[in-house]
């Protein structure tokens, strides 16, 4: 039984959050991309409105296990406390007898923002000495960070056997979202993928063709697909492009044709997931395809539901992002989910008494 905020006793005591904060940054170290933060503000308030004392941790890049200054939390403090407008002091590692005195002085409704976790790469390794450290810092442990939540890592799946442990909001919509997906579509329903690497993909492909109507591929994927005689269960579901937009002998997008083979499946869905652009966006001459699916999804009375790190990077390029039912903050855990394997960071959840 997943536990969730709403489960816990929250007055005075200490609430160690893990988050996800691992926002894109430009050469300069600029967030190009707070969409990760925002997504854990409700949490953060309901826990203030509840009188705890929280500490909030997060990785940001991968720093493997060493100090990069570029990646210290500093950024994700000065926006936590723009979204919040309170203020947020950020402790100079994220274990060590001064956090943990620190901890036990703070006030109802105070934030202490831990360093970045991954600075210690007992993090990664899920050392249950590090993970022990960590939970000194509190009294309850909530996971509100769907995007690692496939990881083994030590404030993944490590803290939680030390600590009660429970759900965030965030967590909790993701869940509910993609178990909704799954079980219990509005149909038609489609799903569209795209993107690169097939072996990340063709696992969600087979799943998501049991309960969807059909499975749109781009050029790409139905290409590693015919290399490595990748076979699906329901291989009539799945609609291959019938034509691209070639350059220097590659197809770097879904063509004319395969344009409007694809948007007469998607102006009859009830339920549409996207994941995965159909072109190389990174070039405007090949966002063409990605962008009139988009167009079309949107104009629909679809339940729209976007995922994955480059396709909502392009979302939100093109202003889409709030005109979708639900971006999920996950890439490889939204595929691993939809995939029907159990994440780690969940299930370890689902364990607690």
């Amino acid at each position: 039984m997943l536990k969730t905020l709403k489960d816990f006793n929250l007055q005075n005591k200490r609430v160690l959050v893990r988050c996800d904060f691992n926002v894109p940054l430009d050469e300069r170290g600029n967030i190009l991309d707070d969409f990760r933060i925002k997504q854990t503000i409700p949490t953060i308030k309901y826990l203030i409105e509840k009188g705890a004392k929280l500490l909030l941790m997060s990785h940001l890049g991968r720093p493997g296990g060493r100090v990069v200054e570029s990646l210290r939390l500093t950024l994700i403090q000065d926006k936590l406390m723009e979204y919040l407008d309170l203020s947020i002091t950020k402790a100079a590692d994220c274990i060590g007898p001064e956090v943990e005195k620190w901890s036990q002085e703070m006030n109802p409704g105070e934030i202490l923002l831990l360093e970045n976790l991954r600075f210690h790469k007992e993090e990664e390794t899920n050392d249950d000495k590090f993970a022990k450290e960590l939970a000194k810092m509190g009294d309850i442990y909530i996971n509100d960070a769907f995007a690692v939540s496939h990881r083994t890592h030590a404030s993944i799946v490590g803290v939680p056997e030390y600590l009660p442990s429970g759900a965030g909001f965030l967590l909790e919509k993701e869940i509910k979202v993609l178990s909704d997906l799954l079980k219990n579509p509005k149909k038609p329903m489609i799903a569209i993928i795209g993107g690169v690497k097939v072996e990340t993909k063709a696992k969600v492909i087979d799943k998501i063709s049991e309960i969807a109507d059909w499975v749109l591929v781009s050029n790409v994927i139905q290409k590693e697909i015919e290399e490595k005689s990748i076979s699906f269960k329901y291989p009539k579901k799945i609609i291959k492009p019938v034509d691209g937009i070639k350059k220097d002998g590659k197809i770097l997008d879904i063509g004319p044709k395969t344009i409007n083979l694809f948007l007469e499946k998607i102006v009859l869905a009830k339920t549409i997931f996207w994941s995965g652009p159909l072109g190389k966006i990174e070039k405007k001459e090949f966002q063409k395809g990605s962008l009139k699916i988009a167009k079309a999804i949107i104009k629909g009375k679809s339940f729209s539901l976007g995922g994955g790190g480059e396709t909502v990077k392009f979302i939100n390029k093109i202003g889409f992002r709030e005109k979708f039912n639900h971006i999920s903050t996950g890439g490889g855990a939204m595929l691993k989910f939809l995939s029907g394997d159990k994440l780690p960071g969940i299930e370890v959840l689902e364990l607690q008494k």
